[in-house]
């Protein structure tokens, strides 16, 4: 076998590129390679009995499945002590999908479990290396994707949304949009937040503050690296709490691309366009014909109105019937598919009612770089 046949049947996963030779990610064997922890029901249990709250179905369904030290944050809570939260978001694009609200949604219910604060990073600088965009541009995508973030109900009193372009570059180095591009050096940018005296105004003689980091598990490498030189320049390492990927709707082996608005579903996306969306282009686990169907059922490994409903259907039980149904064949796609519509249509719609009260004021209150005196309240 030549060399670039072993390479194309091995999975890639890194910050830039997800794929799979059979468009199925094998999780396990991305865990043992990265080299992280699975989250195991013992975990989940620790974290609803420390809280008090009940787990988030991300939790509780596996989707947020692996994790780097997470017991140590665990302990210190336990003992007494405190941590903060930092996740992030490149803001490329006018609109975000329902793959990029995952890690805020994860990360509210923590925040909100917890009582921690949280620094959310817009890296605004980042798109601008990468992307055909303006400094200008750059900056107001990150204040729109901004006004979606705050619409999924984080606190005030406890959150710290920067840009890159704001806070670390213009703000402290001093790079203006005519310097040569060799003076922003991106990883150890992204790096930075998992570091309190990133944060002066926050965290103020707290360098030894420990941070936990939620996000998919392709930005582990970024943190690896992290974690690899924190000691070494005096800091704790940062934990991290991983999930899987969220599929397009054409299935794993595809990618959501700004580029194909059909690939996925947006927040701005009306009840219309979702039911189009889902019924044309969500990939089934089904069968060709009906009476193929009944007699084998579905395949739900492959089947994206399952996966998405896996993410977004609160209710165990529902999940749990649906699934028993579909997969012996009583229940068909089409049934699932406006299961799913329904579970969408209102996650959206109220998204969109959300993201209409969120005003520019709101905006800079939440950019504002003040200290946080409730944020462990």
């Amino acid at each position: 076998m030549e060399i670039e046949e072993v390479a194309a049947a091995e999975q890639v996963v890194t910050p830039w590129e997800v794929s799979a030779p059979d468009g199925v990610i094998d999780y396990d064997k991305l865990v043992d390679r990265f080299g992280c922890q699975l989250i195991d029901a013992a975990i989940v249990d620790r974290i609803a009995h420390l809280t008090l709250c009940p787990p988030h179905r991300f939790l509780r369904r596996g989707i947020f499945f692996a994790h780097r030290d997470l017991n140590r944050i665990l302990d210190l809570y336990e003992a007494g002590e405190k941590f903060y939260l930092y996740t992030g978001r490149g803001p490329s694009s006018e609109s975000l999908h329902l793959g990029h609200l995952i890690p805020f949604m994860f990360t509210k219910y923590l925040q909100d479990a917890f009582k921690v604060p949280l620094v959310i990073q817009l890296t605004d600088d980042e798109k601008f290396l990468w992307k055909n965009l303006t400094i200008a541009e750059c900056k107001r995508l990150a204040r729109e994707n901004a006004k979606d973030i705050i619409a999924c109900g984080f606190d005030v009193e406890r959150t710290f949304i920067f840009t890159d372009l704001n806070y670390v570059g213009g703000g402290i180095l001093g790079i203006t949009p005519e310097d040569h591009i060799g003076k922003v050096s991106f990883p150890p940018v992204q790096a930075a937040p998992s570091f309190p005296s990133s944060f002066p105004h926050l965290f103020p003689g707290n360098d030894q503050l420990r941070c936990l980091i939620p996000c998919a598990i392709d930005q582990d490498p970024y943190f690896r690296m992290t974690r690899d030189v924190a000691p070494k320049i005096g800091f704790q390492k940062p934990s991290l709490i991983e999930s899987r990927f969220f599929p397009a709707l054409q299935g794993e082996s595809t990618k959501m691309s700004a580029s194909d608005p059909n690939s996925a579903i947006y927040v701005t996306d009306s009840s219309k366009q979702i039911k189009a969306k889902v019924n044309k282009y969500a990939f089934s686990g089904g069968q060709a014909s009906v009476e193929l169907h009944r007699k084998l059922g579905a395949n739900l490994d492959v089947d994206v109105p399952i996966k998405y409903l896996n993410f977004f259907l609160e209710d165990d039980d529902e999940l749990d019937h649906i699934k028993k149904e579909y997969k012996e064949g009583r229940m068909l796609t089409g049934e699932v598919k406006q299961r799913l519509i329904a579970v969408l249509s209102e996650l959206v719609a109220r998204h969109q009612r959300a993201r209409a009260q969120v005003t520019e004021e709101m905006v800079d209150a939440f950019m504002a770089v003040r200290p946080l005196p409730n944020m462990f309240g």
